[in-house]
């Protein structure tokens, strides 16, 4: 018996009315040849055998399967004949924008059928079937309902992982001025793994806005006139979520800069201090060494002689002391 996928989900729409769930995928063809059905393949962790399989059901192009096979393909939309491959990625954000869990997404769209593959079980199709559920009057607009939920979803993922970002961001920028050395390392750790996560998360959404864009034209025929405000709807999510993340790599480079700034007049007023103190130690060395040397000089072996050399390096070192206090140099 060949090796089939680890998780396979299945649903039948019959004019708009969810009638049938979990039919085994050689089933499909007959319920295609339906009038007025819609149906929703998952596949999880699919074998070669399962793309054989939706390959024969469904008609798919060799290369839109082929695609859907490997792994690390970039945000597409690639039209066929009678079908549409999508590509796109899940994105979950953890320790505050920090930790990025990415889960690739392969979508074959045809005129009545929906199929999505999962490389793994990351990404939970369950909030998706739930957002279906919580709008059964849209389900008679068949495969572009199944589609936009689909969508909704995953930009709504790309929305929280840019707003736990933008969160730690705000974090980062409240504790700048008052941190400690190891609160800078801190931040400039996080601040990296920010940057470098907003990068990727740049590569994901950027493509987006052409995928939906392209989904509401009218030659596709996979979206009908009444769904077209909703993926709108996702289309405007999609373009604040790009915008979102621009303007949060300049903020993340600012605080970059920043830090560093800070760090460097840190450093300076360390220096000024340690010149000032340094100052004050070399006047009374230079009046000891200068009454150090072996000849006369004035009140030589005489108390008062003494007393004058101590009087001027406590004069000297109490004045500078002060004049450096007045500059906020001590």
């Amino acid at each position: 018996m060949a090796e089939t996928a680890r998780s396979a989900r299945t649903r039948l729409y019959q004019d708009g009315k969810l009638v049938l769930e979990g039919f085994p995928l050689p089933e499909i063809s007959d319920h295609l040849a339906e009038t007025g059905t819609v149906v929703w393949l998952d596949l999880c962790a699919p074998t070669p055998a399962d793309f054989d399989v939706i390959t024969e059901e469904f008609g798919l192009h060799e290369l839109a399967v082929e695609d859907a096979r490997h792994e690390h393909q970039r945000p597409k939309l690639d039209r066929y004949a009678d079908h549409c491959f999508l590509s796109m990625y899940a994105v979950c954000a953890g320790r505050g924008g920090e930790e990025l869990s990415i889960s690739e997404l392969s979508v074959f769209v045809t005129a009545n059928a929906l199929i999505t593959v999962r490389l793994d079980d990351r990404f939970d199709m369950d909030d998706v079937v739930v957002r279906w559920d919580n709008a059964p009057a849209l389900a008679e607009h068949g495969v572009g309902f199944l589609l936009h939920g689909l969508l909704d979803q995953v930009v709504d993922g790309h929305f929280r992982a840019v707003q736990e970002m933008d969160d730690r961001i705000e974090e980062i920028e409240e504790g700048l001025f008052d941190g400690t050395a190891g609160e800078d390392r801190d931040i400039q750790r996080a601040a990296f793994a920010l940057r470098k996560n907003l990068v990727r998360l740049r590569r994901i959404v950027l493509p987006m806005r052409e995928m939906v864009n392209t989904l509401m034209r009218r030659d596709l025929h996979f979206v009908n006139e009444s769904m077209v405000p909703y993926y709108q709807d996702v289309y405007d999510h999609v373009l604040r979520v790009t915008e979102w993340t621009e303007s949060l790599r300049d903020m993340v480079g600012s605080i970059m800069e920043t830090n560093l700034t800070i760090q460097g007049n840190r450093m300076n007023m360390i220096m000024k201090k340690v010149t000032s103190w340094a100052s004050i130690v070399a006047v009374p060395t230079a009046v000891t060494g200068f009454y150090g040397q072996n000849v006369p000089y004035p009140g030589f072996n005489t108390a008062w002689g003494f007393w004058c050399s101590t009087g001027v390096t406590v004069a000297l070192s109490v004045a500078l002391y002060f004049s450096f206090k007045r500059r906020d140099w001590i």
